[in-house]
């Protein structure tokens, strides 16, 4: 009857763990008490590690990393005592951004990543987006007359990551709508931004002088920026396996 209850409640971590918890409890002489919060602990840590399974799956990464997995070493001005804070997700009550701007191969996305994987620990939502692709997604949005609609549902996002924001031309249309969508989260929720090109090279992006300087004023007031020039990362790896 024990695991037809623990079934019909739903407490699936109780009924694969309840018989050795309750062996361990009579041998050891546990109180009742005890033995109740022991059970407990089993499905509250089993329903945490379930939901942060389910965040990281609708984030989307293309990859799983981790900050323990970057080479700090690589890029010695690089802030590690700051990105260590910013994994504490405070950043994100704060609506704050954090942008990464330097050469290809620095690892940037690599980083954005790790902090993204953090925030779904903490238990903040997260999308993992290129900037073109959420382009393209945007525009057949528009298309499709439901573009604020996509736009209300991304505001609930806690967290979004634009990665490789001008790796990929765009045309006037999704330059406007990248935009329009960067402009709606600002003050309201946290960007992740990843690029190869120094903010005076945004015009390049973006099309338009006036744009470009209105959504670089948005985005980096109360951002974290770092620095990402150095030596390819991915190349040096690349070499140490060779």
């Amino acid at each position: 009857m024990l695991e037809t209850y623990a079934k019909r409640l739903r407490l699936p971590a109780i009924k694969r763990v309840y018989k050795e918890v309750a062996h361990d409890a009579t041998e050891r002489q546990i109180p009742y008490e005890e033995f109740l919060l022991a059970l407990l602990e089993q499905e509250v840590q089993q329903r945490d590690a379930n939901q942060i399974a389910s965040r990281i799956k609708h984030a989307k990464f293309p990859t799983t990393k981790t900050l323990d997995q970057y080479e700090f070493s690589a890029i010695p001005s690089l802030n590690k005592t700051k990105l260590l804070q910013l994994a504490r997700c405070e950043y994100i009550e704060k609506s704050e951004n954090i942008m990464f701007i330097g050469n290809s191969g620095t690892g940037k996305t690599h980083l954005s990543i790790a902090l993204g994987q953090e925030a779904c620990h903490h238990g903040y939502s997260v999308q993992f987006w290129t900037a073109a692709k959420i382009c393209n997604e945007l525009m057949e949005a528009q298309s499709q007359k439901r573009i604020l609609q996509l736009e209300k549902q991304w505001l609930k996002t806690d967290l979004i990551i634009l990665d490789e924001v001008g790796f990929v031309p765009l045309n006037k249309t999704g330059a406007e709508l990248l935009f329009q969508f960067c402009a709606a989260r600002y003050e309201k929720g946290s960007l992740i931004i990843t690029s190869n090109l120094e903010f005076a090279d945004w015009t390049q992006i973006f099309k338009d002088e006036q744009m470009t300087a209105a959504l670089v004023d948005r985005l980096t007031h109360r951002a974290h920026i770092f620095a990402m020039n150095g030596d390819s990362y991915r190349f040096k790896q690349s070499i140490q396996r060779s």
